[in-house]
């Protein structure tokens, strides 16, 4: 009785066990092959003058994405949408180098597939704003690999080249391979010898970062793996030039997507895979995470705002892909944009600061100070000269028409219907997302104390967004007739309102700033130090010649990063620039002590501000 009741025991383990292999054998693994800072500047996409025989070697056999966002277009705000499912704006990780806590009770997508038993590599570069809710990978390093997964166990596994990363394109000495005299230069960018010679070398780090996916493919292959994996091959956002990287239009946003499916999993195809085929189908990074729990067979959580474009739990082709921009590095900004393929659409609530903020990282590509100095000389066309001057509050292009995004149809009579579209679909998505991003950063924070920025935006007592949005955009449209609405704004009981109405004086410059003069000085008193600072910079620049003093003064002491939090100091830094007769003296007297700062990623920023080329 003994014997048969243990042969029974054992044959019920060996038949589960079976089902287990078998299960995990009609598992596909997948491997993502991830590069740094480039467009789909790739023989694939037809651009004949790149070098990357790997990845076209992948599109002759999978699936290409011919309209593929990054959705930011910056490394940190951009890898941080793709691990949550979530976009930046939404869970407050949309500024370059932050870091806010993860919204409570929600998981990053690896998450999910260990749970489901796959073993969850990434080699090696995270770089999210948001706090990792727990253990988020099997191993996250440079030793990570699928080679070190259990016997027969799926894997998941991202492997990182960074050998295309804008820092490549400036290192010297560099041999060229493809010629600068042939180089494509785009209509925003001056035809120098330096600009071609960057956009060379560009080209040339980009067949780097093909060559390692080769590498990987290869060894993927010898491995005998190939029919069993699912391979993705991407960048992390556009072109690192500049006015690629960072700008978030479709030059910053716009990234190569490849897509393998091998035959044995083809019910994980969607209905357009044609082996060797291209798709229109319109896919961003926040579907990422939502695709990959599909293709695993696991249906994506509801609070995922992307949508799944692969797997057994696809969803319907979407009509839009959304961008933002939010502070990149030492400086502040808020951008969104969305696009339905055709046009772009761009919403500039900062149009008052320029693209062209001075940027410690980006002078550092010989491209820039060459296009700034031909700018401060007069030198350029309209086109290349768009990115020193202030922004208008709203822009479109007709990507058909105009690829390289310099002729704004936003007064178009003829292209009104498609403004008014695409403006309430992005209004729309900050409206569902509960964009935090209408908050300064450092009111983000303070209003998040004790919970997380997406779980405060939630809370409407602490987040009135539709009243807040709609100030900002009253504040940013740079209507004359708004002005009375702004000044009236300031008597709301919420700092963020009161805010946006001190902005859109200072964006419509002297007159406005006359109308609103009494509001402005009361404004140097307000509770909220944004406010203070932005009613300071609109008096000393546009306000009476009694006001400058007293308005250089309040920045001066909002800057000293020793009396203030990192954000106000960042803030007054910012603002300071605006008065160069004054700045140097300014921050030769500051203390040079840090402050208080919520995680040790901020504190390179107000050091860099201090240390402006300015001083």
């Amino acid at each position: 009785m003994i014997h048969s009741l243990t042969s029974a025991l054992v044959c019920l383990l060996l038949f589960a066990s079976a089902n287990v292999f078998a299960e995990d054998a009609l598992r596909p693994n997948i491997l993502w092959l991830v590069s740094e800072d480039h467009g789909p500047h790739m023989g694939c996409y037809g651009d004949a003058y790149a070098t990357t025989p790997n990845v076209d070697a992948l599109a002759a056999k999978g699936l290409l994405y011919t309209h593929c966002w990054s959705n930011a277009p910056v490394c940190a705000p951009a890898r941080t949408t793709l691990i949550a499912g979530m976009y930046a704006p939404s869970t407050g990780g949309q500024h370059m180098r932050s870091m806010v806590p993860y919204p409570r009770g929600k998981k990053m997508y690896p998450q999910f597939l260990r749970e489901a038993g796959y073993y969850c590599t990434n080699n090696a570069k995270e770089d999210y704003n948001v706090e990792k809710p727990g253990k988020v990978w099997d191993d996250s390093s440079r030793k990570g690999h699928w080679k070190n997964r259990g016997e027969g166990q799926p894997f998941f596994a991202i492997f990182n080249s960074g050998r295309s990363h804008e820092s490549q394109i400036r290192k010297r000495p560099h041999k060229a391979v493809h010629d600068p005299a042939q180089a494509p230069v785009p209509a925003y960018h001056p035809d120098t010898k330096e600009v071609r010679r960057d956009w060379a070398q560009y080209y040339d780090v980009v067949s780097l970062a093909d060559a390692d996916a080769g590498a990987r493919l290869r060894e993927l292959e010898e491995a005998g793996l190939t029919n069993d994996t699912i391979v993705f091959y991407y960048a992390d956002h556009g072109s690192g030039m500049p006015r690629n990287k960072r700008w978030p239009c479709n030059a910053g946003l716009h990234v190569p997507l490849v897509v393998y499916i091998p035959e044995k999993f083809k019910h994980l195809r969607s209905e357009d895979y044609v082996a060797g085929g291209k798709t229109d189908r319109l896919v961003s990074f926040v579907d990422f995470a939502p695709t990959l729990l599909s293709l695993v067979g696991i249906r994506p959580p509801e609070w995922m705002q992307g949508h799944a474009f692969l797997g057994e739990h696809a969803a319907e082709p979407q009509p839009y892909l959304y961008g933002f921009r939010g502070r990149m590095d030492e400086r502040i900004d808020m951008v969104r944009s969305v696009t339905d393929g055709r046009y772009v659409y761009v919403r500039n609530y900062m149009p008052h600061r320029i693209y062209g903020q001075h940027l410690n990282y980006m002078w550092q590509t010989p491209t820039t100070p060459v296009w700034e100095r031909l700018h401060q000389q007069g030198k350029l066309t309209p086109e290349q000269d768009f990115f020193w001057n202030p922004k208008p509050a709203e822009e479109l292009y007709d990507l058909e028409n105009d690829p390289d995004e310099v002729h704004n149809l936003a007064d178009s009579l003829e292209h009104h219907d498609v403004l008014e579209r695409l403006r309430k679909a992005q209004r729309d998505l900050a409206l569902k997302i509960r964009d935090v991003g209408f908050l300064p950063e450092g009111e983000m924070h303070a209003r998040s104390q004790g919970t997380t920025p997406y779980d405060m935006a939630r809370d409407t007592g602490k987040y009135p967004l539709e009243r807040i949005m709609a100030t900002a955009e009253l504040a940013s449209n740079l209507e004359p007739e708004a002005t009375s609405a702004l000044v009236k704004a300031f008597e709301d009981g919420d700092s963020a309102v009161r805010y946006w109405a001190a902005m859109g004086l200072l964006m419509r410059g002297k007159d406005a700033v006359a109308v609103g003069h009494g509001s402005l000085v009361s404004a140097l008193a307000d509770p909220s130090p944004y406010v203070r600072i932005v009613a300071a910079e609109a008096l000393g620049r546009y306000g009476q010649p009694s006001d400058r003093a007293l308005a250089i003064k309040v920045l001066a002491d909002h800057a000293d990063w020793s009396d203030h939090d990192v954000f106000t100091a960042m803030s007054a830094l910012n603002a300071l620039d605006e008065f160069p007769d004054d700045v140097a003296a300014i921050k030769s007297k500051l203390s040079g002590k840090n402050g208080d700062a919520p995680h040790g990623r901020y504190e390179k920023y107000v050091p860099r501000l201090v240390g402006d080329r300015d001083n």
